[in-house]
């Protein structure tokens, strides 16, 4: 029981990790607030965020290994898998911001200006996706605690 908390507790804490540097990168990433700090803050976001990301997973994982239900059971449920497949979606469509402001962050070094207004929306448009299809994810965590669909 003291582990089932645990490991629950540390899930909850890098998704809302997750979550605090997914908004900074919203918050940040607009046109209007453009400068060579935002550029080099929304790369150090990005990194961090890329690390908690990787601790949702590994923490996720960890309950599902030896949490009190089992890995038997938690991998045949399909709202599992829905809440997996929207993290990996998240993902992949993470790395397009994250070369992004890679690159930015090297033009910006080599001397070169900021990112243009349309580069800029583009990004935080990827970033915002992000965000509104995380908040899909509770809802099937929940739905999974609550017993909905499962087997």
């Amino acid at each position: 029981m003291t582990l089932e908390a645990l490991l629950a507790g540390l899930h909850i804490l890098a998704i809302l990790s997750l979550v605090v540097f997914l908004s900074s990168q919203a918050a940040l990433c607009r046109t209007e607030w453009m400068n060579a700090a935002v550029v080099r803050r929304l790369s150090r976001l990005d990194m961090i965020y890329g690390m908690t990301a990787v601790a949702v997973l590994l923490t996720g994982f960890a309950r599902t290994w030896w949490g009190m239900k089992g890995l038997g059971w938690y991998w045949g449920q399909p709202l599992l898998h829905l809440k997996f497949g929207l993290f990996v979606v998240i993902g992949l469509i993470s790395i397009k911001p994250t070369l992004t402001y890679r690159r930015w962050l090297k033009a910006l070094d080599g001397g070169g200006g900021l990112p243009s207004d349309t580069e800029v929306r583009a990004t935080r448009r990827l970033v915002m996706i992000q965000a509104h299809l995380l908040m899909l994810i509770p809802i099937a965590a929940v739905m999974l605690a609550r017993g909905v669909l499962t087997k």
